[in-house]
């Protein structure tokens, strides 16, 4: 009986060591001993980390471009308010109607705002024709300074308005009609990508293109 007491007292000391063991016990059966961290561990730290810096540096990137577009913004009117007078008294005496003219566009995320410009056309230019596309020497052009208001870009002075107004972005892609953009999506692969950044009021089309170059 004896011996079978001490048999059944060293299994129970044994199974006991061998639970501490299983849960991370330490005891002096159980040296410690440093574990290296799991591979999948790492890779979700490191994932974990990445996404950190790549949002951090889109909010600056942002914080700053948002801070240019407003020192732009404000830049612009104010050196540019001479010719923003003169076009203005331009267009009273060769057409009837308002200086400004205000479309509604497509911006980031499709989101629709209104988009400033000098008038360049007559007050019926789309009466009965709806969207049309821009073509060179247009008819519909108020006489004299029509033409050439768009060829200079003169017309977009006033969308230095939606850059302070944070519609548009000093550089970008061109904001187009709700109507182009919904035929251009069936037409151009991935054209949905330009909606993904502000638009501008500067860009490769601007730069490179006439009003009566199409896509």
């Amino acid at each position: 009986l004896a011996a079978l007491s001490v048999v059944d007292t060293a299994v129970d000391r044994s199974a006991a060591i061998s639970f501490q063991d299983d849960i991370g016990v330490q005891t002096a059966s159980s040296p410690n001993k440093s574990r290296a961290p799991e591979p999948s561990t790492m890779a979700l730290f490191f994932t974990g980390f990445c996404t950190m810096v790549v949002s951090f540096v889109r909010k600056t990137y942002a914080a700053i471009k948002r801070a240019l577009d407003i020192c732009a913004g404000i830049a612009g009117l104010i050196l540019l308010s001479p010719l923003f007078l003169l076009v203005t008294i331009l267009i009273k005496i060769f057409s009837p109607g308002p200086v400004f003219y205000s479309q509604v566009r497509v911006g980031k995320e499709g989101q629709l705002f209104r988009m400033y410009k000098f008038r360049s056309m007559r007050t019926d230019a789309e009466n009965g024709i709806g969207a049309v596309w821009a073509k060179e020497r247009d008819d519909r052009v108020i006489p004299y300074i029509g033409n050439l208001m768009r060829k200079a870009h003169i017309d977009e002075i006033p969308q230095f308005i939606n850059i302070l107004k944070g519609n548009m972005s000093l550089i970008g892609p061109r904001p187009e009609r709700p109507e182009f953009v919904e035929k251009f999506k069936t037409q151009i692969p991935e054209y949905e990508k330009r909606l993904q950044v502000k638009p501008g009021l500067t860009g490769l089309a601007q730069v490179w293109h006439r009003y009566d170059r199409n896509l």
